[in-house]
């Protein structure tokens, strides 16, 4: 592909941004607030929040402002919702499946899903993130028991405001490579879904450390969610 190509030639400059990045970017914690619960009334739903640092809701000051808690506040107009957050900062997908094969069996019906930011940025290979989303898909509709799983997009990294040219135009490359595998994979099984949230990662969109969704993306993102879930199950 071509941007491989000029990848080969920029790859001192890459790694020196990418470094630098590294080491100026501030580092902004997981928010304070419950991981499971419920809330509502109604139909019984039984909701799984896994993955990285926007599942974990890294940017918001507190999870009821993170995607967790808007997503149960949206959800809880329309179900009785039984929740749990899995996630942590600097998930890729490998850790993912780790993390959940590890966990003790049991059911949701629903599973939203946000992963493969560090898996750019991390160098994931693309045959690897078929391999390893396949096998999470697998552990979740056998395992957990999961009927509707949403699988986020990874955001367009070319507008994170923290990426300098070229390193945010490799990495926005990248980033749309794997989107357009997953899409190619989740539409050939009936219980997936590949979720974009529609928003760009800029202006109010983006945190204060310019890498992360900050409490307006959260919102737009959580209400994106809602939207299909609800089309789904009522």
């Amino acid at each position: 592909m071509t941007y491989r190509l000029a990848a080969i030639g920029l790859a001192p400059v890459l790694f020196a941004q990418a470094a630098y990045t590294r080491r100026v970017t501030p580092r902004l914690p997981e928010p304070p607030g419950p991981r499971q619960g419920s809330a509502g009334a109604g139909r019984p739903l039984r909701l799984l929040i896994a993955g990285d640092s926007a599942a974990a809701g890294v940017g918001a000051a507190t999870q009821a402002a993170a995607l967790s808690g808007r997503l149960v506040s949206g959800l809880a107009h329309h179900f009785c919702v039984s929740w749990q957050l899995m996630a942590r900062t600097g998930v890729a997908i490998a850790d993912l499946v780790q993390q959940l094969d590890a966990a003790p069996r049991q059911a949701f019906d629903v599973a939203v899903l946000s992963v493969g930011v560090n898996d750019v940025t991390g160098g994931t290979s693309a045959r690897r993130w078929l391999q390893l989303q396949s096998q999470l898909v697998e552990l979740l509709t056998m395992e957990f028991e999961v009927r509707h799983l949403l699988l986020a997009c990874i955001p367009p990294m070319q507008y994170f405001p923290a990426l300098p040219h070229p390193l945010g135009w490799y990495l926005g490359k990248r980033s749309a490579h794997l989107n357009q595998l997953s899409l190619d994979g989740v539409q050939r099984n009936p219980r997936c879904e590949f979720v974009d949230p529609g928003y760009v990662p800029e202006g109010r969109f983006i945190a204060s450390d310019g890498f992360h969704p900050a409490p307006d993306a959260y919102a737009w993102w959580a209400q994106h969610l809602s939207w299909r879930i609800v089309d789904r199950w009522c």
